[in-house]
């Protein structure tokens, strides 16, 4: 089988605020039973385990987006570039990132695995706490 396409990743990974994610006949289309997704909060496996951390993120929010920016694709590999936005208690955070895909035999996505800042962008609005983060930041980079 052939791999997703660059048409259908972009498919994939949009959703404007107000939209539906994706229901889980589609998941089930484009990635695997056996799954491994990680990203920097937990690391699943299995596709019920995937589609019930992806409920869950839409449980705690008020409304999700999620726009890509870059996709680049080979014979085995895939990078999405994009933003996700989450609203919650009247407040959006807005996380820059990239997922890596690697795909299966089937040509169904098998790995999926997601790069982002999760403290700066989730604590740094915070008062006090953000200080502290961008002071724990610099200690590290300086």
């Amino acid at each position: 089988m052939k791999n997703i396409s660059e048409k259908e990743l972009k498919l994939l990974f949009n959703k404007a605020y107000g939209s539906n994610g994706p229901t889980r006949e589609i998941w089930e289309e484009y990635y695997q039973n056996d799954v491994t997704f990680i990203d920097p909060t937990q690391q699943k496996y299995g596709l019920d385990a995937y589609i019930l951390a992806q409920e869950k993120l839409l449980k705690r929010c008020s409304d999700i987006s999620l726009e890509s920016h870059s996709i680049a694709i080979n014979e085995k590999v895939a990078f999405i570039e994009w933003t996700l936005g989450l609203k919650i208690l009247n407040k959006e955070f807005i996380y820059p990132g990239t997922t890596r895909i690697k795909f299966g035999e089937e040509g169904k996505i098998q790995e999926h695995r997601d790069y982002f800042d999760f403290c700066g962008p989730t604590f740094e609005p915070i008062p006090i706490l953000g200080n502290f983060i961008q002071w724990l930041y610099k200690r590290f980079v300086s």
